[in-house]
């Protein structure tokens, strides 16, 4: 299992376009990929699902630990941990 923690840093979180980029992206990976809210405590959820990233409510400035296990988990996390660091198709602020 591959796991990563990073800051989510584009203004508008995960919610909306950003999570439905980010779940077209995971679902992309053969791989069990998770999400988990650091910030809020949440309970780790999937994350090729729109609706778990959109209960997450993960806001700019939360920190979120994304999992991934299966053939091609360390493709998924360099993927996502890329995708989140680039601000998710937002400018960053």
């Amino acid at each position: 299992m591959e796991a990563v923690e990073l800051e989510v840093r584009n203004p508008s979180g995960l919610h909306a376009r950003p999570a439905s980029i980010f779940v077209k992206t995971a679902a992309g990976f053969r791989s069990r990929v998770q999400i988990q809210n650091l910030t809020r405590g949440t309970a780790p959820g999937d994350a090729k699902s729109i609706l778990t990233m959109l209960a997450a409510g993960v806001k700019k400035g939360h920190l979120v630990r994304i999992t991934a296990e299966g053939e091609d988990e360390a493709g998924a996390i360099a993927s996502l941990s890329e995708l989140v660091r680039s601000g998710i198709g937002e400018p960053l602020e």
